[in-house]
């Protein structure tokens, strides 16, 4: 694979081990909201494994058309859930608003509501089992020359710091 391209962008936790990642983002974190009307009459649940028990809205993935694992942690222990979906879309503005009109739970980057929770048209849930992570890195195969221009582009995109190598 490493042949068939120079470079790409991804979320640093997803690049394979052969790849060198550069930061080009700030961290990001995910955000589980539904809209006050949901949750009046689903109340809001205490932990991910309570998830199944909710309408939820989920993201398919365009590039191969699997369905988003919604990843969590807390006190180091993480925790992937599988939701059942509803309501399915392959853009994040469509889930956005779904979840404003109360169609069930969605989880995206906590930037994709934020607007919407200042306002309180959404509300969160398990704030604690979602923290920081990696955001977006450049990718690219470690064992290829780069070009100067390439080297370039690299530097330039670079956010806080060097290649993760």
């Amino acid at each position: 694979m490493a042949d068939r391209f120079n470079a790409g962008v991804r979320l640093g936790d997803t690049i394979d081990k052969d790849m060198i990642a550069v930061p080009i983002g700030p961290r990001l974190r995910m955000a589980v909201v539904a809209a006050p009307s949901y949750f009046a009459g689903n109340p809001a649940r205490k932990t991910p494994r309570d998830l199944p028990a909710h309408r939820c809205i989920n993201l398919r993935f365009p590039t191969h058309g699997g369905l988003s694992v919604w990843d969590f942690e807390r006190r180091g222990r993480q925790l992937k859930v599988r939701v059942d979906c509803q309501v399915v879309f392959n853009t994040t503005p469509h889930i956005v608003m779904a979840a404003l009109e109360g169609l069930g739970v969605a989880f995206l980057p906590e930037e994709e509501f934020a607007p919407h929770v200042e306002a309180g048209r959404l509300g969160r849930v398990l704030e604690d089992w979602c923290p920081p992570f990696g955001g977006y890195h450049l990718y690219y195969p470690r064992r290829r020359q780069a070009s100067p221009a390439f080297s370039l582009v690299v530097n330039a995109l670079r956010v806080g710091g060097s290649a993760r190598r």
